[in-house]
Order: C-alpha cells, then sequence, then structure tokens
C-alpha cells in the first residue's frame, strides 16, 4: 500500500444490476419493462465507495472471482473509484455472488444467488492491513480479527444485518466490547435490547461501546459519544427519496468521516444524515453514495433558497469542511457491464 490506510472493510462484494422506472413488478408468468438499468458493485463495495468519495483512504478486503462479474467488480472499484485491493484476492471457479434490485415505489425488492465463500471472515481481512479505521458486520462467529485490530490502534466501527432466525440473541454483540462505534437501524436496535423506542435502545447499548448511532431512515438519528458525554439528535433532511439501497452504508461512511476528522458529535450525525439522505436520491447503492462536489452543490442550493434558516444552521460546519478549490460534483459511476449505465430516475 502507498500510504496507510483511513479505513479497512472487510466482506463480500456483490455484483448489483438495479432495473429502475418500473411502473409494476411482474406477476406470475408476466413480463414488464424497466426504463433504467444499471450495474455496480454492492454488498461491503457500498461502504467502500462510499467513502473513497468522501476522501478517504479507503482498503477493501474481500475475495473476487475471475468471472466477468468479478473483474468488472475489480475494475471499477480499483480504477475508477480508487479504491486499494491489495489486500483483497482473485478467486478461480467460483461463481461471483449477485443481486437483482427491483426499485419501485421509492423502495425495492431483491433476488439474490451466491455460493458459500471460498474463505472465512478472517481471510477477508487477509492479514489486517494498518488502518485508522475498520468497519464490520457482527456475526456470531469469526470476529477474531475485531481485537487485533484494536490492539493494533484501529478504531472498529460495527453495524449488524438482520437476524433471519429471529432470535436476536445479545451474544452476536459481544464484540461491541472491542469496538469503538455501533451503528444499527432503530428496528435492530430494538430487537436487540427488547426495547419500545429507540431512545431506550440508545441508552441500553451505550453501555456495551464508547460511541452508540440508532440510525430512523427519515427520521434522522440519535447518538450518543461515552468518550466526551456528547448527546444528539438529528432530524432527516428532505429529500425526494427514489431508492433507499445503501443509504445505510453511506450513513457510516460520513460518520466514519467526521470521527476521523475530529468533529463534534452533532455534526457527525448531520453530515452523516446528509450524506444519506443525498444518495436516496438517486438509484442503487454504490451508484448513488455522493462525493464532495454534490455536498457543495447541495449546500450552494440551500444556502440561496428562502426558507431554510433552520438547515443552514444546523449545516454552517460545513464551510470549514468542504474542500476548497475545484469540486466536481461527478460521481454517479457510468461504467457497467452493459459498458454504460442508463439508471435514471422516472421522468
Amino acid at each position: 500500500m502507498a500510504r496507510p490506510l483511513d479505513l479497512f472493510v472487510p466482506g463480500v462484494v456483490y455484483l448489483d444490476v438495479i432495473f429502475t422506472g418500473l411502473r409494476e413488478l411482474p406477476a406470475p408468468g408476466a413480463e414488464v419493462w424497466a426504463s433504467g438499468m444499471g450495474s455496480c458493485p454492492g454488498g461491503v463495495a457500498n461502504l467502500a465507495v462510499a467513502a473513497s468519495r468522501l476522501g478517504l483512504h479507503t482498503g477493501l478486503g474481500t475475495a473476487l472471482s475471475s468471472d466477468a462479474y468479478g473483474e468488472f467488480c475489480h475494475r471499477v472499484l480499483s480504477n475508477q473509484e480508487g479504491i486499494d485491493m491489495s489486500a483483497s484476492r482473485r478467486v478461480d471457479d467460483w461463481h461471483s455472488p449477485v443481486t437483482v434490485s427491483l426499485a419501485y415505489d421509492r423502495d425495492r425488492s431483491m433476488i439474490t444467488h451466491g455460493h458459500p465463500l471460498p474463505t472465512d471472515s478472517d481471510g477477508l481481512v487477509n492479514g489486517l492491513p494498518p488502518a485508522r479505521s475498520a468497519a464490520v458486520s457482527l456475526a456470531p462467529e469469526g470476529m477474531g480479527w475485531v481485537r487485533r485490530a484494536r490492539a493494533g490502534g484501529t478504531m472498529v466501527f460495527a453495524d449488524v444485518g438482520w437476524d433471519e432466525t429471529d432470535q436476536w440473541s445479545c451474544d452476536v454483540l459481544g464484540v461491541l466490547a472491542d469496538c469503538h462505534a455501533f451503528l444499527p437501524n432503530a428496528v435492530e436496535a430494538m430487537r436487540y435490547t427488547r426495547t419500545d423506542e429507540p431512545r431506550q435502545a440508545l441508552e441500553k447499548l451505550s453501555g456495551l461501546v464508547p460511541v452508540v448511532v440508532v440510525t430512523d431512515g427519515a427520521d434522522g438519528a440519535l447518538a450518543v459519544d461515552g468518550t466526551t458525554g456528547e448527546v444528539a439528535t438529528m432530524p432527516g433532511v428532505p429529500v425526494e427519496a427514489l431508492d433507499p439501497t445503501g443509504a445505510g452504508d453511506v450513513f457510516t461512511a460520513g460518520f466514519i468521516t467526521g470521527t476521523l476528522g475530529g468533529w463534534p458529535l452533532a455534526d457527525r450525525l448531520a453530515f452523516a444524515t446528509l450524506v444519506g439522505a443525498l444518495s436516496v436520491q438517486h438509484f442503487g447503492g454504490s451508484l448513488s453514495a455522493p462525493g464532495w462536489g454534490d455536498i457543495a452543490d447541495w449546500w450552494h442550493t440551500t444556502r440561496h433558497t428562502p426558507g431554510n434558516a433552520g438547515l443552514i444552521t444546523r449545516f454552517g460546519f460545513l464551510d470549514d469542511v468542504i474542500p476548497p478549490g475545484r469540486r466536481n460534483a461527478v460521481h454517479r459511476a457510468t461504467a457497467t457491464i452493459a459498458r454504460l449505465s442508463d439508471a435514471q430516475p422516472d421522468s
């Protein structure tokens, strides 16, 4: 690696194929046409791409097949998104996992196909490169590398997936003792803590890990930082939502960016809420992650639109953190396995 990583993200990368502009979902035996389609790396790539677009030197630890899908994902991640892939490895005779997402009525349905990974979670970490921070999705087993990361001075930011067994065993949360922050959504937080309100869940979880953030979709987020004593609640940013795919990963990337920058908790939470909201205006996971140009454009429009006094006060810190100089609002991936992306909102 040319320089130490700001963020290391181990996990599984999927090829995401997103169909957009659907008027209805297909009934059995029927065919429907989509007005747009995009393809992009998904899974943990959503977080890695979002962080890279915010300027973090991001490394990815994953296994990518040597098939055409894996080649496409590797090319996009390394060449287009500038992600350090040196901790990742290519695998022969293994089928790339694929997810098809059907974006419809401001939500999405997904179909996924994949085969067992050719390695375990420690294999995806592949030696644990030096990094200021790392991200992990909690699992019942295979989390031994998290303790090594903490011992090496790496701040670990954790999230958790949906428990298909509906047991919501607290054993999964045991690894939080070695984490810096935990960022579940409100439903996950309430299920694990057996509470009825996100704030109650936040209070219970705050005894397990120094920093807890509970996200609540369009209603924003709430957080507590036990290392500083800060508590913050942030409402959602009003946007026209089209597709929530990957919004949680973008939120996490924003929060990590603010943490590594040493920002106050309220600013970290506001920034994470903003970038998560900007991402749902576009289709796809990593396709939709905003960059500094997108953020600068939003801030310029917000400051010059009447009636935004509350937003201007809340996001005044952006004047100090948006990088100076030329800021291009690119940040929509252009390549797909069909060479060009035509993923567009309904007109």
